[in-house]
């Protein structure tokens, strides 16, 4: 699919019509090619995922985790005294988090971050000493982590879930794959209906595209997608499409949540202020499923625990 959308594209490019010098239709050709390169590179990263087994995943899926955070620390200020609740971010909680996915501590991984973490930053912060705006710089960090690492850390997880009783074992990895494109195909219709229909935006202070028409609408076409790919989960089809709906409810939530983020931050994309990445963007493209993963992760092992 990904090859012919990008013959395709390319092939636009030598179009000749009375549209071939408008600016607006360049400039949505360029957004399109911008969304298949970016597309490409999260393929290559699954691929890569898959092939290379369950401890190349984390390891990926952990430099996803990093440079996400690093696009959403950038674009909130920082002062001296937050440099050692950064520093224990990255190279410290960071690591311990997709340490305990591959380890299979289940128990301890779903509670290091929200309980552990939350308690340890804020300490960490006014052992520095600096109260100014202390509340403000803690949860700008806090929210941070709990989206960029421990929503993504759900990702990888899902490789080591087990199934008593059903013939799944080795296949886990189908589970992410499950989850990325039902989640991508639900955000991905979004935006084309929005531009097609052209609802009047449903929260117009938060975003200009955002409509709960085409939303409802990916949702459910995700959710159908989900269905038909119940042949690669241990789902049954009817469970296969509760188990995409709510992933699909959970990451066009997130995207909205984001999406209040970049307009209190004043940025109409992470990563468009400064490129410090080398993945200019990559949270726009990850924010929905960094939301829909602990969901689905938790959903799936909740209702295949019994």
């Amino acid at each position: 699919m990904l090859v012919v959308a990008s013959v395709s594209a390319f092939l636009l490019t030598f179009r000749q019509s009375e549209n071939a010098h408008d600016a607006a239709w360049h400039a949505e050709l360029a957004d399109f090619r911008r969304l298949l390169g970016m597309s490409w590179f999260m393929v290559v990263v699954f691929w890569l995922a898959w092939a290379t087994g369950e401890a190349m995943a984390t390891i990926l899926f952990a430099l996803i985790a990093f440079f996400a955070l690093r696009e959403f620390i950038t674009l909130s200020p920082t002062r001296r005294g937050d440099h050692r609740s950064l520093v224990l971010a990255f190279f410290v909680v960071l690591p311990i988090q997709f340490w305990l996915v591959a380890t299979r501590h289940f128990n301890l991984f779903t509670v290091f971050v929200p309980v552990y973490v939350f308690l340890a930053l804020p300490a960490v912060s006014a052992i520095s000493g600096d109260p100014q705006r202390f509340l403000e710089r803690n949860a700008k960090l806090q929210w941070g982590i709990m989206v960029c690492v421990y929503g993504t850390s759900h990702v990888p997880a899902l490789m080591l879930l087990e199934f008593p009783g059903r013939n799944y074992a080795g296949k886990q990895a189908f589970l992410v794959f499950f989850l990325v494109l039902v989640v991508q195909c639900c955000m991905l219709l979004q935006h084309l209906l929005a531009r097609r229909m052209k609802r009047p935006p449903s929260l117009p202070a938060v975003s200009a595209s955002f409509n709960w028409e085409t939303a409802g609408l990916g949702i459910l076409a995700g959710s159908a997608v989900g269905a038909m790919l119940s042949f690669i989960t241990p789902f049954k089809p009817g469970q296969a499409l509760g188990m995409a709906f709510v992933a699909c409810v959970a990451g066009t939530l997130g995207h909205l949540v984001m999406k209040a983020l970049k307009r209190d931050r004043g940025v109409t994309a992470w990563g468009n202020r400064v490129s410090v990445t080398g993945a200019n963007g990559l949270l726009d493209r990850v924010d929905a499923l960094c939301f829909a993963a602990p969901i689905f992760f938790h959903s799936v092992r909740w209702y295949f625990s019994g």
